[in-house]
Order: structure tokens, then sequence, then C-alpha cells
């Protein structure tokens, strides 16, 4: 275990792996970078002229367009979460970021599409970058426009040109809310004597002891590495409260109906979802949430191949006749926690096959009784907390799924002790991010 009372650690604030055999190797991946772009430029420049939204992408990772900060001005935070979960996750270390070091700006920084469309609607005071391609030149210019006095990475998000050149700009690093799985686990440890990444980083806020012991084995400093637990705790939602009553009138069901949310699902599991739906809970109503609503469409087409004519919440938007016996398409981003408040149970996606689960605590924190199935190694300490508390049950596959739905149904006072024992163990979870934001104080943050 990291000895979490050693002497601290000063920040990295230079390259600690200078020499000509590193600049060579960094020379080769920025070259093996320009062949594939070159490779690919036919399909990039054809894109970028018949699609406006992937033209701004473009410029976006080519950190194309950020203005330059004043010199002697406020310098910021640089906060990225590669996607959705992340950038959400970060909501309870950004209001603590926010009072703490109110002379900085905090600059969130995320990767995909969604992530940048959640990343606007949760932090709308805050500028909102995308994350620049791992190339030098590309990555140097990111940072000179951003100019932070250090970059929170949320989770785990490893590119060797960013963290070399972050290095060298004397922006220490930190790992927050950190974990590796089994499978990055894996692929780090073959490459890390090729370019090593992790003794770039000053500080690793992890979420557990075993992700502790596998970034100590991946030759991060136990005395950079403290345990400080889970930060999306922290941001989650607790309690039923309120339901939104536009919601409650389009997806929440006729009198005394049941409701069932599936949350985060992937493909092929609304398939599966639909199957268990009409053959053990046609009664109550169901609403799937996809984890990319950009595949609403083609699903649509999906479950009426399969004799079933879904709904789609925007199409109820504008007009459309609600049916509570059909199901119900969520194709919108950033309203799921408001749509599981609708729930009397539900589904936790990305678990049917082996995508590695999707987070389960935040319906569990709202008093939801909660499932998923047998892939959920992305949220090991999530699910054991849960189950240990009796307060979700994990399948082993998509043939218990209806015999499971329709038993948890039909047993009301199940689901209230479910709902109760999970907020309860989210509540006793939090204090993560009182602990991180000291750890960044303390170890990467330069006094105020």
């Amino acid at each position: 275990m990291p000895n979490q009372s050693a002497a601290i650690p000063p920040p990295i604030l230079a390259d600690p792996n200078p020499g000509v055999v590193r600049w060579v190797l960094h020379a080769v991946y920025d070259c093996a970078w320009i062949v594939v772009i070159l490779l690919t430029s036919p399909w990039w420049i054809y894109r970028s002229f018949v699609d406006g939204e992937f033209r701004a992408m473009v410029r976006a990772r080519l950190a194309l367009g950020l203005e330059q900060r004043p010199r002697g001005g406020r310098r910021s935070i640089l906060v990225h979460g590669v996607s959705v979960g992340e950038v959400k996750g970060a909501q309870a270390l950004v209001r603590h970021l926010e009072r703490a070091r109110p002379d900085l700006d905090i600059v969130i920084c995320t990767t995909t599409k969604n992530g940048l469309r959640v990343a606007h609607q949760t932090y709308p005071q805050h500028t909102v970058v995308r994350f620049p391609l791992d190339l030098s030149f590309v990555v140097k210019r990111f940072l000179k426009r951003i100019d932070p006095v250090c970059v929170v990475l949320v989770e785990l998000e490893i590119w060797p040109n960013f963290l070399r050149c972050a290095n060298q700009a004397g922006a220490p690093v930190a790992v927050v809310n950190g974990r590796i799985t089994d499978k990055s686990f894996a692929s780090y440890k073959l490459f890390k004597d090729l370019l090593p990444q992790f003794n770039r980083i000053s500080l690793f806020c992890v979420q557990d002891q075993e992700y502790a012991q596998r970034f100590e084995r991946l030759s991060a400093k136990r005395e950079r590495i403290l345990i400080t637990g889970n930060i999306k705790v922290d941001g989650l939602a607790t309690g039923r409260g309120e339901r939104s009553a536009e919601l409650v009138r389009l997806l929440g069901g006729a009198s005394g109906q049941s409701v069932i949310v599936a949350g985060s699902t992937h493909e092929p599991e609304e398939s599966r979802l639909v199957e268990a739906w009409l053959a053990h809970a046609r009664d109550a109503r169901l609403v799937i949430v996809p984890r990319h609503p950009e595949r609403a469409e083609a699903l649509v087409r999906t479950l009426e191949a399969a004799g079933v004519r879904p709904q789609r919440l925007t199409e109820l938007r504008n007009g459309e006749h609600v049916d509570p016996r059909r199901p119900c398409l969520a194709d919108t981003i950033g309203e799921l926690e408001a749509i599981y408040r609708l729930a009397d149970l539900v589904f936790v996606g990305g678990s049917l096959i082996p995508h590695g689960g999707q987070n389960m605590l935040e319906p569990a924190a709202l008093e939801r009784a909660v499932i998923y199935g047998p892939y959920v190694q992305n949220f090991t300490s999530e699910a054991a907390l849960l189950e240990r508390s009796a307060a979700a049950l994990r399948i082993d596959g998509p043939a218990q799924l209806g015999p499971t739905l329709a038993a948890l149904l039909a047993d009301p006072a199940r689901r209230e002790r479910m709902g109760r024992a999970g907020r309860a163990a989210v509540e006793a979870q939090r204090g993560a991010t009182e602990l991180t934001l000291a750890a960044l104080t303390e170890r990467v943050l330069p006094h105020s």
C-alpha cells in the first residue's frame, strides 16, 4: 500500500526523461501520426468540406482558433475528462476548485462529441475545449493557448506527447479519481519501457488500494500515489427528489403503470431488453436511453424489424401522441439523471455485452432498485459496493433479464429496500473530493 505519510515529492516541472534516445522515440511517434494523417487526409478533407460539425471538430483537435491568453493575465487549471462520465464526474471537484482558487480560470477539456455537449451544459460559466491530437507541435500550441498552472486528468488518459509537453511547459500533471482497468493495465505493462509515461505525472489520487498497486507497478513512485476515493460519488444527486413534470407526462406511463428505465445501453442490448419486456413485463412502460443518442434512428429500424414501434422523446416533444404501451427511446443528451427519477426499476447498460458496464451509482443514489449484467469490469468497486449493500442485482446474462424484471416489478417492498440501501451506500462514500482538493493544493497547485 502506498505510504500516505511519506515525504511530499515536489511537482514535476521539467522533462524527467531527457536525452537523445527519448527524443528519437517521440520523433518516431510524431512521424507515425503524420503518416496516418496523410494516408487518411482525403477522407478528412471530404468530411470537413461537407460536414460543418466535423470541420469544427478537426479545427479543435488541431488546436486552431484558441485565443492566446494575455501575457501576465490570469492563468488556468485544465481539467480533462475524456467523455461524458468523466466530465460529469468532475462536477464536485470543479465546484471545490472554484471556491478554493478564484484567482485561476478553470478550463474544461474533453475528447468526444457527447462529452463536449455535456461539458457545455454542465459548466456554462467555464471555457470548454477539445483535447488536441497528440502531435508535438499541436500539443505545444494547445498548452500555450490554455496556459495551465497544472493539468488535472479525470480517471486516466495517457498520451505521450501531451505529458512530455506539459512537463516541458512546467505544468504539473495530476490524475484524480484514478483507476485502471484490467485491459488497460495489461496494455500499459507491455509498453511502459518503450515510452515511459507514468513517471511524468506528479500526483495520482486513486479510488482504492487495488488501483494504487497497479499504478505503482507501472513505475509510478509510491510517494506520488494517494488513495482518496471516488469523487464521482460527491457529485451525485441523492434521494428521490422532484421529477420533471414534462418528462412525467411524456415518459412516466399511465396511472399506476410501472416504469423501467434502461440507461446507457449499447448495441444489441436494446433488442434484448425489448425481448425481455415483451415476454415478462409487457404492462410496464419501457424507456431506453442509449449511451449514444445518435444511434436512435438505427435503433428505431432495429426494433421495428423485431415487431415493436418505439416512440422517440424528441418526437413526443414535437407533439406526437404519447402511447405508454410502446417503448420510448430518449434520443437526447444530458437528461439521464432526470429520466432515472421516473423509474421504478433501472437496468444499467454496457453490462450485457463485454463493454465493461456504466455508472450504476447514479440511479442507486436516487433510491432506485438497480440491475445490470455480468460485464462490469470497468466499475468493479462500484458494483461490489452496491451488491454488498443489497442495493443491486447482477444477472448472469440476457436469459435472466426478463424473469428478474418481472420479479422485482412484482415486489415493490424489495425495490424500496434496495433503493434505500443504494442511497445509504453512496452517501457513506462521500468525502473523496475534499481529500483530492487537499492533495492538489498541497502538491501541484501554486500558492495563491
